[in-house]
């Protein structure tokens, strides 16, 4: 059995179940959804951040919580590689993926058929080791019963090569698409609040000229990809929530942005 090792675990994440599961369910009593939230009645993607669960795990948790009535097959989660250079992207083939909550298993044969038609998507072991998409596993298992994962990292790479390859995932209804990203790094409070908004208030309009205007979010690439690929499906995008690690640290010299979004119609 070939399995997706953890690799941040006990550091962005606790090592534990237990620990987990106590997480969430404070994340879970810290908000009720209000009518906003109705306005997607289908999810069929997020936007969430991938930083240790005390900074943004509530933000990334809401997004997860709000598209869990809805039955998926599998979900496919995209994030840029932080550690590892990559020319495209890599997809993950294994055939579990291991989280302290219990693994969830790969769809294996779906991840081969599309590293088979994308020319720019290759399987490269040591990407497999990124905190982006790893911590968005524990939300998954907690999540969504009997669900596979995708996992897919990217490093250089047009956006509209990934819009490409998100619309055809888009196509089948079983499918639920996680692009993982942070916002803004180590500006101060007041910059970073700044260039955040401007990275959320595209998203919101789903304007892809503004996202080149100061949004410095570390998977701009996803974040342009599955932006160009709602316009072109009609679909809407809701920005639930956005805080930065200063909520957490109390330190505004040095912040990094953090948001979750809806997108479905």
């Amino acid at each position: 059995m070939s399995i997706r090792k953890s690799a941040v675990n006990g550091i962005f994440y606790p090592n534990e179940e237990e620990e987990i599961k106590k997480y969430i369910k404070n994340f879970n009593n810290g908000f009720t959804i209000n009518e906003n939230n109705k306005l997607i009645s289908n999810p069929r993607a997020i936007i969430s951040p991938h930083a240790g669960y005390v900074y943004s795990g509530f933000t990334a948790n809401l997004a997860y919580n709000l598209s869990s009535k809805n039955k998926f097959k599998r979900i496919i989660v995209i994030g840029p590689s932080h550690k590892v250079y990559l020319e495209g992207a890599s997809i993950a083939l294994y055939e579990e993926y291991e989280t302290p909550l219990g693994n969830i298993n790969i769809d294996l044969e779906y991840s081969k058929k599309l590293k088979d038609k994308y020319d720019f998507i290759s399987f490269v072991d040591s990407a497999h080791s990124e905190h982006s998409t790893e911590t968005q596993a524990p939300f998954i298992k907690n999540y969504f019963n009997n669900v596979d994962i995708v996992e897919l990292v990217y490093g250089r790479l047009d956006f509209k090569i990934l819009s490409s390859l998100i619309d055809e995932l888009l196509e089948d209804k079983n499918n639920f698409i996680v692009i993982s990203t942070d916002l803004s790094h180590f500006y101060n409070l007041e910059k970073a609040n700044k260039l955040d908004n401007i990275c959320l208030n595209a998203i919101a309009k789903r304007d892809l000229d503004q996202l080149n205007n100061g949004c410095e979010a570390c998977g701009l690439i996803g974040i342009k990809a599955i932006i160009n690929s709602s316009l072109k499906n009609n679909l809407k995008t809701s920005v639930l929530y956005y805080c930065t690690s200063y909520d957490r640290t109390k330190d505004s010299s040095r912040v990094v942005g953090y948001a979750s979004v809806l997108i479905g119609d």
